[in-house]
């Protein structure tokens, strides 16, 4: 695929090679030959097996568990690329760990959502692309280019062939008043109203609901998160839209299921009747359930790549 006197070449580490693989698949070309090992101290090893010269490089690698050697991989990729003279590096980064650690919330606390926005132009990336930073404002922490998709219009395809547009029966919510924004933009695209989960977090990973913000009475309810790390808040929140609020079924949708710790035994438990979320973060074995469904991000961020290949606007995939 040759277009503005470019090659484009797709790399994957080892945490999207399935990813990268469907990817190249959507877009019509194969995956770049690489492989990314370890010493036996632990140390990533890199090694292309292609010239990417004067190429337009897309490193496709999510930050997931074990985050620090996927994080190192991406970076040792990076670096190899520029260093083989790629004409172009773009940092395809599904889900952005660190992304928590955006703000100093005491005193003496690091910012690590910057410092790895650092690192990762630091070790020679062009553009990032990314989908649904756990803080927008993250975008501001690079000096380059991020193209920041959006999963909310995956799950509201997804619902709307499941229940139909205007459903009155339907409402979102949204489980924290710091999720008002996205939860807000979702409502409209399924034409449904929304309500609010207040809550109280007393430490980390711990959540206390406190009060239910509107009208979920007898409702279908999709409960709209960003990510599902332990799967406290999800199902705090489940429990209390149906023993306080009346909901009659919560459903959940979340676009990385980081499903740490006792997360999937939670929601195996709890009042959540489905969790969708996206493969930005790839499915394990040991963490399946029969409540939990993944949609694919692929086509999605094919088209994306395809975009910014092209140089082109990916603006309406915003939409």
């Amino acid at each position: 695929m040759i277009s503005h006197g470019k090659e484009i070449k797709i790399l994957a580490g080892n945490a999207s090679r399935d990813l990268a693989n469907e990817i190249c698949r959507c877009i019509g070309i194969r995956l770049g030959d690489c492989s990314v090992s370890h010493f036996s101290d632990g140390e990533a090893s890199v090694s292309i097996y292609e010239t990417v010269r004067g190429a337009d490089v897309f490193i496709v690698q999510s930050t997931c568990a074990p985050v620090n050697d996927n994080l190192m991989e991406l970076l040792i990729m990076i670096d190899a690329c520029r260093r083989a003279s790629a004409g172009r590096i773009t940092a395809v980064i599904p889900y952005f760990g660190y992304a928590r650690q955006d703000r100093k919330a005491k005193a003496r606390d690091p910012i690590s959502a910057k410092l790895v926005a650092n690192m990762i132009t630091a070790a020679g990336a062009d553009r990032v692309l990314t989908m649904d930073l756990h803080a927008a404002q993250i975008q501001g922490f690079f000096d380059i280019p991020l193209d920041h998709m959006k999963g909310a219009p995956l799950f509201a395809d997804y619902y709307l062939k499941k229940y139909g547009e205007a459903n009155p029966d339907l409402i979102v919510v949204s489980p924290d008043v710091g999720s008002v924004a996205r939860a807000r933009d979702f409502a409209h695209r399924l034409g449904t109203g929304l309500a609010i989960v207040d809550k109280r977090r007393e430490r980390a990973n711990q959540s206390e609901v406190m009060n239910i913000i509107g009208d979920v009475r007898d409702k279908n309810v999709i409960l709209l998160d960003d990510m599902v790390d332990t799967g406290g808040s999800l199902c705090h929140a489940a429990k209390a839209l149906v023993e306080i609020g009346g909901a009659k079924d919560v459903f959940a949708c979340a676009t990385h299921a980081v499903l740490s710790g006792p997360a999937v035994d939670r929601i195996k438990e709890s009042y959540i009747e489905e969790l969708v979320c996206l493969d930005t973060i790839p499915e394990q074995e040991s963490k399946k359930c029969d409540k939990i469904k993944f949609l694919t991000i692929a086509p999605t961020f094919a088209e994306a790549i395809d975009r910014i290949y092209e140089e082109v606007s990916i603006s309406t995939l915003f939409n």
